[in-house]
């Protein structure tokens, strides 16, 4: 029987791979955050799995705080990329799999068509550098059949996200201002979950490989919003703004829709449409 590590699985993708490997009676999984595992401890990974015979480590585990990582370099690059590159060295070591998720803001959202893997990553923000700086050091490792999934503004029906903030925000206010120059594609967690459950034993790459997954299509934060308010059939006036009305410490990516052409061709995937996806999402919230 397999032992699969899934890392970060407090997180919205990490409860997403619970809830549908729960009751695997096939393979045993191994669910930790950081009150089970503190990945920044090397040495206690090491020995997590070398304990437990791991044969896949998931790694869902990363500083997601994208503002507050502009004041939090050290801690940022510890769980985004140190930490990135030991599961790396040990997966070589071990011979085990690692997939590890990353995401769109590697890029700076200057394109104007979707970002491929090949194209040239250019961080705009700490969160963006320590993301893509444990890419490049997996890379460097290179455990065999190991892969990195970049994604975009995911969403669940567990943890904190957009469509609940949304939806909070809807019984509290008359009138919301949401940004609609920013572009790109809402990514449903259960949706990369089932991708990942299924394209994990068909990895035997020799050099790491990158991936991207979201869901199908593309919209603006506030097009986002207005498919939530629509689906849930809630009143409330929502008014575009722009991204100078609303300052954030990190700067985003104005468009930063991914190519998913990889994925589906390598692996015979379909990918949902997000309106359609954030409706199974927002039915399960119910």
């Amino acid at each position: 029987m397999n032992n699969i590590l899934i890392t970060g699985a407090n997180g919205q993708l990490g409860s997403e791979l619970k809830s549908l490997t729960k009751n695997s009676d096939k393979e045993h999984f191994f669910y930790t955050d950081v009150q089970e595992l503190d990945i920044t401890d090397h040495l206690a990974v090491l020995q997590f799995i070398e304990t437990n015979s791991i044969h896949l480590i998931i790694n869902c585990a990363a500083y997601t705080a994208v503002d507050k990582a502009e004041s939090a370099f050290e801690i940022s690059a510890a769980l985004n990329h140190l930490a990135v590159e030991n599961f790396a060295k040990i997966a070589k070591e071990k011979a085990i799999k690692l997939i590890h998720i990353s995401t769109d803001y590697v890029f700076d959202g200057n394109n104007y068509i979707p970002y491929n893997e090949t194209d040239t990553p250019n961080p705009q923000s700490v969160y963006g550098e320590t993301k893509l700086a444990g890419e490049l050091a997996m890379q460097a490792v290179n455990p065999k059949g190991s892969i990195i999934i970049r994604t975009s503004w995911v969403y669940s029906s567990f943890g904190v996200n957009f469509v609940k903030t949304m939806l909070r925000l809807a019984s509290e206010r008359d009138t919301l201002g949401v940004i609609s120059d920013q572009i790109g594609t809402p990514t449903y967690a259960g949706d990369l979950a089932k991708t990942i459950l299924k394209i994990r034993s068909q990895l035997n790459n020799e050099a790491v490989a990158v991936y991207h997954y979201s869901n199908e299509g593309v919209c603006s934060w506030y097009d986002f919003s207005k498919a939530i308010f629509e689906i849930k059939n809630l009143k409330i006036k929502v008014n575009s703004i722009t991204s100078a009305a609303y300052p954030t410490a990190a700067k985003r990516p104005f468009y930063s829709v991914l190519s998913k052409n990889e994925i589906k061709t390598k692996f015979n995937i379909e990918i949902p449409y997000w309106r359609d996806a954030l409706k199974r999402c927002l039915e399960r919230l119910e």
